[in-house]
């Protein structure tokens, strides 16, 4: 078993949905019946499977992953005995509503109401035959009323209280912003969060490290930047080595900036594929509890359990990122395919 099993989670947004924003998903899944509900659910059974026998314990979902809740729900019926072994992360305050089209116009959509909280904690318990262990408000944003509306903080307690381990994700150039003033809350619902870390995006670091201290959960999602940082994404190629678990990319499919060849050739020099150099960079944090792969098939996710630290200096690291701004922008104009 891997040094690095306890510590990668499998985050399943890639392969509960036919349509995602990851780079190489036609190289990966195929098209057409390949993406049917029946093909995708086997294919995420077989997933969870590999992810199980190579020792990790950590799986996230969300509601707005199409039907990965579902997956992964009837995945752990099969396997009653193993659910206290494992750790089950979900999200609610986005739906799916692509229709599991591929050409669908709107494939999700935000509202972090008490409504919606009402509306999808039991859709959860439904799917996944239970409670998670840790609930998510989805894609916290400064823009989001959820921090200042009394009646969802406390029904959030309320979860809190039975036993949940209750926190947020967070997207966007705002991240930091997001986790300082969610710390700062008195009598706050909150001891986890999700956020976006990566070479190319690592203006939240600082905030993590004090999400830490304050003994929060913190998972790292977008670890590969949606596939930018692999060896498909940093040649141009319409692929991706590793998944992601989050949105993402390059801007236009097959457009490569500099942090991705720039990334490509300190894991050269450092004798590591791109993919295991990122993941590492992620991993060698020490206020990573938890660092997401969205790996979609068993040998990404055998790549991706032999990561390390990088043994580049940390300026050469902090040189990869982009303004915060750039790397999100990028990231919205991706298509979804």
């Amino acid at each position: 078993m891997s040094d690095n099993a306890s510590r990668l989670g499998l985050g399943l947004a890639a392969i509960g949905r036919p349509a995602y924003i990851t780079v190489g998903r036609g190289d990966d899944l195929g098209a057409g019946t390949e993406r049917s509900v029946d093909v995708m659910r086997s294919r995420a059974h077989r997933l969870l499977e590999g992810a199980w026998m190579l020792g990790i314990r950590y799986f996230d979902a969300a509601r707005s992953y199409g039907h990965a809740e579902q997956f992964l729900g009837s995945w752990l019926a099969e396997h009653p005995e193993r659910r206290d072994e494992l750790t089950i992360g979900s999200k609610w305050g986005y739906e799916y509503v692509g229709g599991w089209r591929m050409d669908a116009a709107v494939q999700e959509r935000k509202e972090h109401s008490l409504r919606m909280l009402e509306a999808q904690w039991p859709e959860t318990l439904d799917a996944l035959g239970g409670s998670p262990d840790v609930y998510l408000v989805h894609s916290l944003t400064p823009d989001s009323s959820a921090l200042a509306d009394s009646a969802l903080l406390d029904r959030l307690r309320e979860i809190a209280a039975a036993g949940v381990r209750v926190g947020f994700s967070t997207s966007g150039p705002s991240q930091s912003a997001v986790i300082d003033a969610a710390l700062a809350m008195p009598d706050s619902p909150f001891s986890a969060v999700q956020c976006t870390w990566n070479l190319l995006e690592q203006s939240a670091g600082a905030a993590l490290a004090r999400a830490n201290d304050a003994k929060w959960l913190v998972v790292v999602k977008e670890a590969l930047a949606n596939g930018r940082l692999t060896a498909r994404g940093a040649d141009g190629a319409d692929g991706a080595d590793g998944g992601d678990a989050g949105a993402g990319g390059a801007g236009a499919a097959g457009e490569v900036h500099g942090g991705e060849r720039a990334a490509a050739a300190l894991a050269a020099s450092d004798g590591q594929p791109l993919a295991g150099f990122a993941l590492g960079a992620a991993l060698a944090h020490p206020w990573a509890d938890i660092v997401l792969t969205g790996a979609v098939t068993g040998a990404q996710l055998r790549e991706n359990l032999d990561a390390g630290p990088p043994r580049s200096d940390d300026d050469a690291l902090a040189a990869l990122a982009e303004p915060p701004g750039q790397y999100w922008a990028e990231r919205t104009a991706r298509a979804w395919t």
